[in-house]
């Protein structure tokens, strides 16, 4: 079960990248869209900056390895959270 979501594409985690109070980044990479927390999605014009290029360029996995067949991207990016859309 996800209890979070990447700020720019909205793949679940079940761990916070941004730790438990959502203020201190883990500094790992999304394995979908490549966003370095807390580098890349430090404020909300760069998170959605990120998004745009992230598009831009076809939306292609960071990992492609591990996109699942089924992926739907349109249902992922609906999970990103409210404030960063």
């Amino acid at each position: 079960m996800a209890f979070w979501y990447c700020r720019v594409c909205g793949l679940d985690y079940d761990y916070s990248p941004w730790g438990p109070n959502e203020d201190e980044p883990s500094y790992d990479t999304c394995e979908c869209c490549g966003v370095q927390f807390g580098v890349d999605d430090y404020s909300v014009l760069s998170t959605q900056a990120y998004r745009r290029t992230w598009l831009s360029k076809g939306a292609k996995w960071f990992y492609p390895k591990l996109q699942p067949t089924d992926w739907d991207l349109a249902a992922q990016l609906a999970q990103v959270p409210a404030q960063y859309q």
